[in-house]
């Protein structure tokens, strides 16, 4: 079962366990309702109104999983969160590489930072984040959403939070065997990978057609263009989905 430490506020979750991480036993999860500097993947950052939404972070010792498949731990992650928003009536999916939609709009997000000793991973922090309660985005990233907002209810934080915890951990206990089962699952849920071509954007700002053909076990996404056939991997910030802004009335918010 997890251990829970409850931190006032924080900068972020994920920071402070990396600090403290040799010290705690696998399992345990730093959480927070006032995190105040919140990261994402390659410096983006978190918008959460303190106390409205579950910010949270796992700490997940002896997972038997190489660098080389550290992406099954992100899978892991992402379906625990896709299988208790099912609890709660919300059809969810993974957005590559690492959040969580309803629809077109972004219900949540996470960020696994691993430490590495040698050809193993010593110790993972699973961080992640959940509108659940929050009715008003303030940033100028596209399409926020909370459970609230989908459901017109309010909900017990803590209680999704727990249920989500429990769910990865039950799911990393899994891995390294149940890897190729856990992928399956991935990829009927993940966004956009329904066999059709779909807009996607290099940093440069060219556009181009392809299916997702696959997500590697390092994360590599596997896209198959549309104009020639071929199939060429794409790493995280190499890619991105094309997707439209909604209206300044609507949701904006990049997590993670």
């Amino acid at each position: 079962m997890p251990r829970y430490i409850l931190l006032h506020s924080a900068d972020s979750t994920n920071s402070y366990l990396r600090r403290v991480a040799s010290t705690l036993p696998s399992g345990t999860v730093i959480h927070t309702p006032d995190q105040r500097q919140g990261r994402g993947q390659a410096g983006n950052s978190w918008e959460s109104e303190p106390g409205m939404n579950a910010t949270f972070s796992f700490l997940l010792k002896g997972s038997g999983v190489s660098p080389s498949s550290q992406f099954a731990i992100s899978e892991a992650t992402a379906m625990a969160i896709v299988d208790i928003m099912d609890n709660y009536g919300l059809k969810c999916a993974v957005k590559w590489p690492n959040d969580i939609y309803h629809g077109d709009k972004k219900l949540g997000g996470i960020l696994i930072e691993h430490t590495l000793m040698g050809s193993t991973i010593c110790h993972s922090v699973i961080g992640a984040g959940i509108n659940v309660n929050q009715a008003v985005f303030k940033s100028d990233a596209p399409n926020p959403v909370s459970m609230a907002q989908i459901t017109g209810e309010t909900q017990d934080i803590e209680t999704v939070m727990r249920e989500v915890c429990s769910r990865i951990e039950e799911l990393c206990a899994t891995l390294p065997d149940g890897a190729d089962s856990l992928h399956s699952r991935f990829m009927q849920r993940l966004y956009r990978a329904d066999g059709k071509p779909h807009p996607f954007e290099l940093p440069d700002g060219t556009r181009f057609m392809a299916v997702i053909d696959d997500v590697h076990p390092d994360g590599m996404l596997a896209l198959r263009h549309s104009d020639d056939g071929e199939v060429r991997l794409y790493a995280f910030k190499q890619v991105s989905h094309v997707l439209e802004k909604s209206q300044p009335d609507d949701f904006s918010e990049e997590i993670f």
